[in-house]
């Protein structure tokens, strides 16, 4: 049973910023399907002044006009002298030409003529987002980062069980469908892989090879959990391009959301940017909606629940990078290796998830904390923290120094 009140944390962040006098616009970004249309609206509403919202995730991208049309409409709104200011959300304005040098030419006739009205922008592609952000908008913009929902929420809004989290995922527009498998996945290989694919990759992103893409995708999402090296890859993708493209492609994925390439932990920048990726989804649906297994059948396979169980560590520790709350690694030095390794400031944590009892610590974790002295060591499942305990909190709570 869902819970139609429910808020993500964000909201109330938000609503202080737009409480305060007009300073800068408010820069709302993440994956598709993690609420940030929800957000803005929830928060409009509760805000004491009239608002436009208006959206441009068209499949042909509106003109550069657009943008200026929206936002004299809500100046109007801002003029009414009944009220005390408006607000103006525009939602993926980034898919409009010249949306960030149009934006900072209004907002700064706005602010020499006093015009109390509050801007928030949200958007999907968060690459030109931020490329617009440091061109044209730098010193009048503030950012507020959405991950993906946590199993926290997805408990709070619907009720989900451990296990249902693990399998489903954290998409709260599939929800509804998890009573219908096959409608569910193929909600999100339709409406939220292949739309992030075309709309927020290929459309807006210099992609010279869109199959290689889609198929570094489906590979990441069959081997997430795992490293492979770049010349691997290509091996499996069978294809003629070279490990720079790979690269990038993943950056483009992680920055959609999807997949990530996590950098080897390591002493010194060069050697980390030259290691071979391990594979982590952001979003534990992306590996179950085409793996064309059920939940209970997932549940029996011992090796595939395990992968879940992991990735779905990896993707809460990601999500909370991607938040810039922390910085997150693996790390393996010949067959020895630690599943996440995770800085947070100057405090260092490795972490190993198992699905199975453990009779000692790996080999990896022991070799890890000679060479790197970590401030905290964390097995998770098995003997060690309950992966609900884990996924339950923040990951601030496992990863940063406590108060003495």
């Amino acid at each position: 049973m869902s819970n139609p009140s429910y808020q993500r944390p964000q909201a109330a962040e938000l609503l202080q910023r737009l409480g305060e006098p007009r300073r800068f616009i408010q820069i709302v970004t993440g994956a598709r399907q993690v609420g940030k249309t929800t957000l803005i609206t929830q928060v409009a509403k509760q805000s004491s002044k009239p608002y436009r919202f208006a959206s441009a995730d068209e499949p042909t991208l509106r003109g550069p006009e657009w943008v200026a049309q929206q936002w004299e409409a809500a100046r109007l709104l801002a003029d009414d002298r009944s009220a005390a200011g408006a607000l103006l959300l525009l939602d993926e304005a980034q898919k409009t030409p010249n949306w960030a040098e149009t934006i900072k030419r209004l907002w700064d006739e706005d602010a020499r003529n006093g015009r109390q009205l509050s801007v928030v922008l949200s958007g999907s592609a968060p690459l030109l987002l931020e490329q617009g952000m440091t061109e044209s908008l730098a010193g009048r913009f503030e950012l507020l980062r959405l991950p993906h929902w946590t199993f926290a929420e997805m408990r709070e809004a619907f009720g989900w069980s451990l296990e249902q989290y693990l399998f489903y995922g954290a998409y709260p527009g599939a929800a509804p469908l998890i009573r219908q498998p096959a409608r569910w996945s193929r909600y999100i290989r339709d409406s939220l892989i292949e739309t992030t694919v075309a709309r927020d990759v290929l459309l807006l992103a210099r992609v010279n090879k869109p199959t290689l893409l889609r198929r570094l995708f489906e590979l990441g999402c069959a081997y997430s959990g795992q490293i492979l090296s770049y010349t691997k890859m290509l091996g499996q993708l069978q294809d003629a391009g070279n490990t720079t493209t790979l690269a990038h492609y993943l950056e483009l994925l992680a920055g959609a959301g999807m997949l990530a390439g996590l950098q080897k932990y390591a002493g010194d920048e060069a050697r980390r940017r030259g290691s071979s990726p391990k594979l982590q989804v952001l979003n534990t649906a992306l590996m179950t909606a085409r793996s064309g297994l059920s939940l209970a059948k997932a549940r029996k396979d011992g090796g595939f629940w395990g992968r879940l169980v992991e990735s779905a560590v990896g993707a809460h520790l990601a999500n909370a990078a991607t938040e810039g709350l922390c910085e997150l690694f693996y790390w393996r030095d010949r067959n020895r290796e630690v599943d996440f390794v995770v800085r947070a400031g100057d405090w260092l944590t490795a972490i190993e998830v198992k699905s199975g009892r453990m009779r000692e610590m790996p080999a990896g974790m022991n070799a890890f904390a000679s060479a790197f002295s970590p401030d905290r060591i964390l097995l998770v499942g098995g003997d060690g923290i309950a992966i609900e305990e884990f996924l339950s909190r923040p990951v601030e709570h496992w990863v940063t120094a406590r108060p003495s």
